[in-house]
């Protein structure tokens, strides 16, 4: 079974260059470009885990990620944050929403961000 991962992603040519390194990994993959198609598509697809960005337009991933946590089928969904935003500049309800990592994208290469998808959704990883 491949895992199933749902990149929130509103720079289409990064989202497609996660999407691209995904699915080479083996990965089942479906994009959004906004918080709000997020919602929706992680509600319908139901992904072992979420690559979230923070600033987008319709609705924020902080906003999303809110959203998300208050719905019993979001509540425990595994939540990377990868952003370009520094965490002293996050939004302050952030740290209230359980992500399980807050990667800058600055400081990561995509094979980086597949390797930490990788020990998050490993077995028996908490």
């Amino acid at each position: 079974m491949a895992y199933k991962i749902l990149i929130v992603e509103d720079d289409t040519a990064l989202a497609d260059i996660y999407e691209f390194k995904f699915k080479h990994e083996g990965f089942e993959v479906r994009v959004a470009h906004n918080g709000e198609q997020g919602l929706v598509y992680a509600e319908e697809f139901i992904p072992h885990l979420v690559l979230l960005d923070l600033r987008m337009p319709v609705m924020n991933g902080d906003e999303m990620l809110e959203k998300l946590r208050a719905e019993d089928w979001g509540s425990a969904m595994r939540v990377i944050v990868l952003t370009n935003i520094s965490r002293d500049e996050a939004p302050p309800t952030l740290r209230f929403l359980a992500v399980d990592r807050y990667l800058v994208k600055a400081h990561h290469t995509p094979g980086q961000i597949v390797e930490t998808v990788h020990e998050i959704l490993a077995p028996g990883s908490v």
